[in-house]
């Protein structure tokens, strides 16, 4: 895998050998909405980073408390460094359900993997996706607006607005090129010479309701914790107004009093601390709103793809029917 960095380039390479070896991980180990992981190794050379090896994050129950992963990957690490294979720790795989990747756990994960090292990528690998034909791979990096509020650790509406913020400027697709080496391609040519050709008539198959059907459900889940999140933000501006009302209410009555203590020839009463007797109502989290909207982005983008696809399938059976008419 070749991925410049975020100031550099436009493009990804990716050696097919850490596709094939993301795809085993999946097949082994991954089981309907099961989500694998692994560490990508590489180097940076120039103004590029070399993804050329990954290993998978070892399955493991919750009898297995004392197992350590990072000590895991040190040693993997290691034992790859002494077979003289490129070593280095410089991002992250992850398989995903229908395209449901944009979560809290992957920002804070690709943040860690980003602040150690600017170039590194998360590469998000949709089995549903390529089963149907269609090799579904895609590398992405945290924008760095969003690098800094990570930093900052200050996700509040007002730090979220104040960098300009949205869900479509959280995450970067790096663009990617699967590449292989010419020994590959030469056998690749032999072998497609022997071989003899399959009818692929199940790639103009319409029956497409499950998939679809899927995504719907999943992209109206979304929509709904949406508008569940909407409903909590317009309660907080709602007590927020009514605050600010009982305060300013608070603050007249305590000046009528003073000029009455005034005009008996009495000292006004002390000053108060208005932060103290009203407290601000605590703001919902922004973020994890802004995860969600990305989510039904991305599911939305999903369901236009598919919906196309669907689309040429109609166009292209049509088209034979009248050829055989």
């Amino acid at each position: 895998l070749v991925c410049p960095k975020v100031n550099s380039g436009n493009s990804a390479g990716v050696s097919f050998q850490v596709v094939l070896k993301i795809i085993k991980h999946y097949q082994e180990e991954g089981q309907g909405n099961e989500v694998v992981q692994g560490v990508l190794l590489g180097l940076v050379v120039d103004d590029r980073l070399e993804i050329t090896n990954c290993f998978p994050f070892p399955q493991h129950t919750e009898d297995d408390a004392d197992f350590d992963e990072v000590q895991y990957q040190m040693e993997m690490m290691r034992s790859l460094r002494h077979v003289n294979i490129d070593h280095l720790h410089v991002g992250w795989y992850q398989s995903t359900y229908y395209g449901s990747f944009v979560t809290r756990a992957l920002l804070d994960s690709q943040f860690s993997y980003q602040h150690a090292i600017e170039e590194s990528v998360v590469l998000i690998y949709d089995p549903i996706k390529t089963g149907q034909g269609y090799l579904s791979l895609k590398a992405y990096r945290l924008t760095p607006k969003l690098m800094e509020v990570c930093k900052e650790k200050d996700f509040s509406p007002e730090a979220l607005k104040k960098a300009s913020i949205t869900f479509e400027s959280m995450f970067e697709e790096v663009p990617i090129i699967i590449k292989n080496s010419y020994l590959i391609n030469v056998l690749l040519w032999e072998l497609e010479k022997k071989s003899a050709v399959a009818a692929r008539h199940e790639l103009l198959s319409l029956a497409s309701n499950n998939h679809l059907g899927k995504s719907l459900q999943l992209l109206m889940d979304r929509v709904d914790e949406m508008s569940q999140d909407i409903v909590k933000y317009n309660t907080y501006l709602r007590n927020t107004s009514k605050q600010q009302q009982q305060k300013h209410q608070y603050q007249q009555r305590r000046q009528q009093e003073n000029l009455q203590r005034q005009s008996r020839g009495e000292p006004p009463l002390p000053e108060e601390d208005m932060n103290k007797l009203f407290k601000p109502p605590q703001p919902p989290p922004r973020m994890e709103s802004l995860l969600i909207a990305g989510q039904i982005n991305t599911y939305s983008q999903n369901v236009k793809e598919f919906t196309a696809q669907n689309l040429g399938k109609l166009f292209m059976s049509q088209a034979l029917q009248e050829h055989s008419n």
